[in-house]
């Protein structure tokens, strides 16, 4: 009976710990769209670091996880989206050519899976939002059709791919 007793302490303990690091450290995503294909692959999973974005602010090209905007709501979305931050706070955006353009800037995009194919703005992204794109930028659902995504909406930051096992690294 004390060992039955010291299982079930055990089981609780766990479960309280996994509960507390899921929440408020880090978690694991499966990827289920092809919006950033080639850098995610649908059915690849992800671990998103909740702790270090917030102390250290999200950079241009960081990959974030956020809950749906109003906008998404408003569709039936419910599920986390997964993209790629092109603009901060501030930052003037636009598409021209299959070239993106942030303060007048190209960028330089090794990531992508094809160049844009539609122009898009000038738009400010405005204060505490981002703007996001999937890097399979011609079959991305993203902040060029619903908008910029509150800061408050940002979950978390893609750190590391872990599964499958052969494709583990780094997110860039």
């Amino acid at each position: 009976m004390e060992n039955f007793k010291s299982i079930i302490k055990t089981l609780v303990i766990a479960f309280i710990l996994s509960l507390g690091i899921r929440t408020y450290v880090a978690e694991a995503k499966v990827i289920p769209t092809e919006s950033m294909v080639p850098t995610i692959k649908v059915g690849e999973r992800v671990l998103v670091d909740k702790i270090y974005f917030k102390l250290d602010e999200l950079k241009h090209e960081d990959i974030v996880v956020f809950r749906p905007t109003t906008e998404l709501l408003k569709k039936g979305y419910k599920d986390d989206f997964i993209k790629r931050v092109i603009g901060l706070p501030g930052d003037n955006i636009i598409i021209r050519s299959g070239v993106v353009y942030v303060n007048n800037n190209p960028i330089n995009e090794p990531y992508i899976n094809e160049k844009p194919n539609q122009d898009y703005g000038p738009i400010k992204v405005p204060a505490d939002s981002l703007f996001v794109m999937g890097d399979n930028r011609n079959y991305s659902s993203d902040s060029r059709e619903w908008g910029f995504v509150p800061m408050e909406n940002v979950k978390g930051r893609a750190i590391i791919k872990f599964w499958p096992l052969n494709r583990i690294e780094l997110v860039k």
